[in-house]
């Protein structure tokens, strides 16, 4: 008897009898097919994930872990390592995985572009705009602020901002919005082309834009002082995100601390990405996941990333109206914060309709203001959504 009750116990400890769950009282139609089959269907995503990381090589670095702790959140097992995680990086009281990356995204960045022609700052905040626009489509859709105003945050096309806010104003949204937000980032050479063509003439696509002046390294270290001085003073809520994002960049302009500024582009942030992947796959579980508010979100995260390509290459257009040196509005789209993805498929569109138009270092300009600009945005949704 001992033997069969120990075998017995053996059997529903084993996987198999916990893939397949009984429904619960009072749960009928699609409710209760979602709860009883969910984590058989939450690993069938996660697979796709993989598949889309691995094989189609979309963003990769953070789409193979995070699909991958989705997997092993999707198993019957012990998830204390994933819970301890996502408590140390993500969780809205320590949360500090999102603001490693953006010194390590600091250390990666050239500001040179920027400070070069400073007007394409505009183009970066125009793109903003998507941001902003996908709140007011979430809250007519029956999202409440602190919701509307982390689906909102998808279109700064930032990773990392997406789950920095997401974690403090809708922490139960997290798994749909990070998916969405590194989705779509994979996705700009196939999203943004379309948009752009259908804003701009053939004139406008072929217009050439003058060399970039040399920008000094006195310029360049300066740079990131004054954007957090001015951050400080106008919106403190933004300082976490833009204080990690200079800091990074002062150390890889200032020259004296290389060691350091190896360690955020290379080792530091290469670490953290697995953990934040990782944290991020815990809440993919099929009560997290499968959820009505998941399809209305990438349906609003990829009209936000519209939006904010469509306002990057208007405000490009609108300027040229009042600017006797031309713009190329195909660098607008790159006011996006997805670095450097969205200035090389500006520089695309660009040569396919003038061989000799090199638009990657203009677009530059406008895609690392859409890193402090989704930055700002984000602090902007703190002091108005929380």
């Amino acid at each position: 008897m001992q033997l069969m009750e120990g075998l017995k116990n053996l059997w529903e400890s084993t996987g198999l009898m916990n893939f397949i769950l009984q429904p619960e009282p009072g749960m009928e139609g699609f409710e209760a097919f979602l709860h009883a089959y969910g984590m058989p269907i939450m690993i069938v995503i996660c697979l796709f994930l993989l598949w889309l990381g691995i094989k189609k090589g979309f963003e990769p670095l953070l789409l193979v872990p995070i699909a991958f702790g989705g997997l092993i959140a999707n198993f019957p097992c012990d998830h204390g390592f994933q819970a301890f995680v996502y408590k140390v990086g993500i969780d809205p009281t320590i949360g500090i995985f999102p603001l490693i990356i953006f010194m390590g995204v600091g250390a990666m960045t050239d500001f040179g572009p920027l400070i070069a022609n400073p007007k394409t700052a505009l183009l970066g905040g125009a793109a903003q705009f998507g941001i902003f626009g996908a709140l007011l489509l979430a809250l007519c859709l029956g999202f409440n602020i602190s919701e509307a105003g982390a689906i909102g945050i998808i279109g700064g096309a930032d990773g990392p901002t997406s789950i920095f806010v997401t974690s403090r104003l809708a922490e139960h949204l997290l798994p749909a919005i990070a998916v969405a937000a590194y989705s779509y980032m994979a996705l700009v050479p196939v999203i943004q082309p379309p948009i752009m063509k259908l804003l701009t003439t053939e004139e406008e696509r072929k217009i050439q834009m003058t060399q970039l002046r040399e920008v000094s390294k006195r310029e360049k270290i300066v740079f990131p002082l004054v954007v957090l001085l001015l951050c400080a003073i106008l919106l403190p809520d933004a300082c976490p995100l833009v204080g990690m994002l200079t800091f990074g960049n002062l150390c890889k302009e200032c020259g004296v601390v290389d060691r350091l500024s190896d360690t955020m582009q290379n080792a530091l942030i290469n670490i953290v990405t697995i953990f934040l992947g990782l944290a991020v796959g815990s809440k993919l579980s099929a009560d997290h996941f499968l959820t009505p508010e998941t399809l209305k979100i990438l349906v609003l995260g990829i009209l936000a990333f519209s939006m904010a390509t469509a306002g990057g290459v208007i405000m490009a257009k609108i300027m040229n109206l009042f600017s006797k040196e031309k713009i190329n509005p195909l660098i607008g789209s790159a006011g996006v914060s997805a670095v450097p993805m969205a200035a090389r498929v500006s520089n695309k569109v660009g040569l396919e309709y003038n061989p000799q138009n090199f638009l990657l270092m203009h677009a530059m300009g406008p895609n690392v203001a859409g890193v402090i600009g989704s930055a700002v945005a984000a602090g902007v949704l703190l002091a108005l959504c929380h």
